[in-house]
């Protein structure tokens, strides 16, 4: 794996020059549309890219983006990778491994999931401070690079508490409805049950979704502040719950999405 870092890493630079990119982003499900708020330098489809995965969800676009925003050299990942769509865990955060050696410095992530706390609702958005793990597997498992980071790395803090701080304050002063909580992370692709909705509710989550954690952990691992948001797309709650389509999921998303685009911009700018 490491040998294939490098290859990637080295394909990249000779692909975008002297671009070296501060900050990278995770753009979720229905959230592409920061993309556009980006002053683009290079464009690189993940087909093209030497032992990238592809994104096979049709919602994706599968594009690495290089640009400015807010004067701050980003990375985008314009569609995420999952574990559901058949990758190895390694497969899915090999991303992060890659922006990291291009030089990044921050990682913001985002993603669209379902609430489990009845004082959040749809269409919120909520900034994670922390997170529940209950992926099939781990990033980490198997042999560890010790170029990459620690064997056993600490997780007391993956979440950057002076971003979580600034993202809340932002938030407020925009009059947006913003919330602080745990993150589920569940292997997917199926929505829950009534009973489980109750049970990760129990556990201690208030919202759940299908990606993100693995990242987080990859990033941890490597010594990557992280700031991570995601937008309320629909409500998991056992004695009230509908059935959903991805329909439905993505149009709240693509409506709540500039919300989320302005705390991302204004957290950019506090850098």
């Amino acid at each position: 794996m490491l040998q294939e870092i490098y290859n990637t890493t080295e394909y990249i630079k000779r692909r975008i020059g002297d671009f070296e990119p501060e900050v990278g982003i995770i753009l979720g499900t229905g959230l592409g549309g920061l993309v556009e708020e980006i002053e683009i330098q290079h464009k690189l489809m993940y087909s093209n890219i030497p032992n990238f995965p592809i994104s096979t969800l049709e919602f994706h676009s599968g594009r690495l983006i290089f640009g400015l925003l807010k004067g701050k050299r980003v990375v985008a990942m314009q569609g995420r990778l999952h574990h559901y769509e058949g990758y190895d865990m390694r497969q899915i955060t090999f991303p992060v491994r890659v922006m990291k050696m291009l030089g990044i410095k921050q990682l913001f992530v985002s993603n669209a999931s379902g609430s489990l706390n009845p004082d959040i609702k749809k269409g919120d958005l909520m900034i994670i401070e922390d997170h529940i793990n209950l992926q099939h597997d781990n990033p980490l498992r198997g042999r560890n690079f010790d170029e990459l980071g620690p064997r056993f790395p600490d997780m007391s803090q993956p979440y950057q508490k002076d971003l979580i701080k600034k993202g809340m304050e932002i938030a407020k002063a925009n009059n947006i409805n913003c919330h602080k909580g745990v993150y589920v992370s569940v292997a997917g692709p199926n929505l829950e049950t009534k009973a489980e909705y109750r049970f990760l509710r129990i556990i201690g989550g208030d919202a759940v979704g299908m990606s993100t954690v693995p990242e987080v952990i990859v990033a941890n691992h490597m010594g990557l502040p992280v700031f991570a948001i995601s937008v309320i797309t629909d409500e998991g709650f056992p004695e009230e719950l509908e059935p959903i389509s991805v329909e439905e999921i993505l149009k709240v998303a693509e409506e709540a999405e500039p919300k989320m685009t302005l705390i991302l911009k204004e957290l950019l700018s506090s850098l």
